[in-house]
């Protein structure tokens, strides 16, 4: 049933991007567009296997980048979530500058972290780990804030702790927030991992799109556009996975 729901939902979408594919091939063939300028999807096809060991090179050092920037601003904004969410008081001076700080431009934060920690992996991480940071934690405080409270109400009423009912009320009913979350930031991590290696760097898809966009090589640039695509969606389907079996395993115990 899940294959057929699988397939049944796939096969529009990978039938229009079939059909622009065809038509973006016929109009670069029979419009005489120079290869350099827009290449077909064929040239971009070959193009991309003949320089594929170099890709898969920087493939490999945004995903180690992606992956470090995404489990550290996951797990920085899920302890600051709890730990608001545990003291209204700060809570409330804080949550303003949160949303505050989404009005910086990521782009703005990639150079002035460079001066202040120069241009090795630090820099990277902390500029993914800000990009991941906002999502997880506004997500998290959403549900927290959505709990059940006659539940909340009944639990204070025999006497529970507010650990207690902070582990077995509020966490598990944020878990779909925190997961929605961390799907949003899932494809931020990606994007946030090319702007850092367009900043500064020596290796990464955006180290890479650097020096194909110098060489005028178009083609090139589509290979990198379309692994980065590839990689978001891969990593999206991957958290949304991890979503049904955590949920599952979660109303299993609690029932």
């Amino acid at each position: 049933m899940n294959i057929q729901r699988w397939i049944k939902a796939g096969w529009p979408p990978l039938v229009v991007v079939i059909l622009l594919l065809f038509i973006w091939q016929l109009a670069v063939t029979w419009g005489g567009t120079a290869s350099w300028l827009l290449p077909s999807p064929l040239k971009i096809w070959r193009d991309g296997t003949t320089d594929m060991p170099r890709v898969w090179m920087h493939t490999w050092a945004t995903l180690r980048l992606m992956f470090i920037g995404f489990g550290v601003g996951t797990v920085g904004g899920i302890l600051v979530a709890s730990f608001l969410h545990r003291l209204p008081f700060v809570k409330a001076g804080f949550y303003p500058l949160l949303i505050l700080s989404q009005n910086i431009p990521v782009i703005a934060l990639g150079p002035l972290l460079i001066i202040l920690f120069g241009f090795g992996l630090l820099p990277k991480v902390l500029l993914i780990s800000l990009i991941c940071f906002f999502p997880v934690t506004m997500s998290t405080l959403d549900g927290f804030m959505q709990t059940d409270r006659s539940m909340y109400n009944y639990m204070q009423m025999i006497g529970a702790s507010k650990r207690q009912i902070f582990y077995k009320l509020e966490l598990p009913h944020a878990l779909p927030f925190l997961f929605t979350g961390l799907k949003i930031s899932a494809t931020y991590s990606v994007m946030g991992a090319v702007i850092a290696e367009w900043l500064g760097g020596n290796v990464g898809l955006g180290y890479y799109m650097i020096l194909q966009k110098s060489a005028f090589r178009a083609d090139r640039e589509f290979v990198a556009i379309g692994i980065i695509v590839i990689l978001s969606l891969l990593f999206f389907w991957l958290i949304a996975g991890l979503e049904k079996l955590v949920i599952r395993w979660t109303v299993k115990r609690s029932s």
